[in-house]
């Protein structure tokens, strides 16, 4: 058996401080933003049942028992008594914490009180712009509060991460733009930009992608359902610049993150969805990305949002994943136990704490 340490959770969202009924619940499970089709339930989802394995016995429960009863068993806890139990359960003793999803979710400081643990804040750049232009009369304040916003940010956050930098494509252009393209985008925006506002001009998210890059601080990118392979320009260009890449909820595509990890020293992949969203064929998908990454570009994370139950499920998928196939090689005599067992420390934490500087 190959045992895991403590892991560090290097990407996830705080949990939701409301009691959830079965619909709310349920939406949690699910990778859709809708709710599950009519006739059907995302606890028919490989999380669902992965939620229904581990989850129950931490309430007291039997494992896979019946929907309704675990929820009834939860509303009996209640929300904080749940979250305690489940977080301090899952044998994550670090949490970095994107702060930059809307709604009632809970922020780094009560996640490590909740479990026991530190936590520690990832900031989302676009918020983080929106915010500075609220306060931005004229294109010559919005620029320099930009600037000055994501270093200060960089004093006390872990990591930067984007989302709309990735999914509209926008880092697969190799350079920043010039500054006579960041100031007429700056006045457009700010010209035509209503109260709160999104940021989704494509040159101003670009700047910002490269302000983050500038601070040395990682930059998460989120690819969603894209290609990673598509940031090889953007990966190429900032080699060398001192700023760590980590590519998150690369699946389907988690063969072309692992080749990038593999052709820039400075680019990682993260492991959480790939794993978490798979269930019980998550064996078989580290097993892929094993093939193709060094050992010391990836990292464990549980991609959580909103509920405790999806970190106890990455946690346990992770570890029972890291053990089946880690514990065949080393069973064939391909690898020796001493090896596998650095490894698994290795990507279950250590990787992290050299990535992101943490004790």
């Amino acid at each position: 058996m190959i045992e895991t340490p403590s892991l560090v959770d290097q990407h996830c969202h705080g949990v939701l401080r409301t009691e959830l009924g079965l619909g709310t619940f349920e939406a949690g499970l699910g990778v859709a933003a809708g709710p599950a089709a009519p006739g059907t339930t995302f606890f028919d989802t490989q999380t669902g049942f992965a939620v229904r394995r581990w989850c129950p016995p931490l309430l007291g429960l039997e494992p896979h028992c019946p929907p309704a009863r675990y929820l009834a068993r939860r509303r009996e806890l209640g929300v904080l008594e749940t979250g305690r139990r489940l977080l301090r359960a899952s044998g994550i003793s670090t949490y970095l914490v994107d702060t930059g999803l809307p709604g009632d979710l809970t922020g780094p400081a009560e996640i490590a009180a909740a479990a026991a643990a530190d936590a520690h804040e990832i900031v989302r750049l676009e918020p983080l712009a929106e915010q500075v232009a609220d306060t931005s009369g004229t294109v010559d304040a919005l620029l320099a509060n930009l600037s000055e916003a994501v270093h200060g940010a960089a004093a006390t956050a872990v990591a930067f991460t984007s989302v709309a930098g990735v999914r509209r494509g926008l880092v697969y252009a190799s350079d920043p733009p010039g500054p006579g393209e960041v100031r007429g985008a700056a006045g457009r925006w700010l010209a035509r930009r209503p109260a709160g506002g999104r940021l989704t001009d494509p040159v101003l998210l670009r700047h910002l992608l490269w302000i983050a890059v500038a601070s040395g601080r990682p930059l998460q990118l989120q690819a969603g359902a894209e290609d990673p392979a598509r940031l090889a320009g953007f990966a190429a260009s900032t080699s060398g610049l001192g700023t760590d890449l980590v590519l998150l909820h690369g699946y389907p595509y988690h063969r072309q993150a692992a080749q990038l990890t593999q052709a820039f020293p400075h680019v990682y992949a993260d492991l959480g969805p790939v794993l978490a969203r798979t269930g019980a064929r998550a064996a078989a998908l580290l097993a892929e990305i094993l093939e193709l990454a060094p050992f010391g570009k990836l990292l464990f994370s549980s991609g959580a949002r909103g509920l405790p139950e999806l970190h106890v499920v990455a946690a346990s998928v992770f570890r029972g994943a890291l053990d089946r196939v880690l514990g065949e090689w080393v069973g064939d005599g391909a690898w020796s136990r001493t090896d596998a067992q650095r490894v698994a420390t290795m990507i279950a934490a250590g990787n992290a704490r050299r990535v992101y500087g943490l004790a």
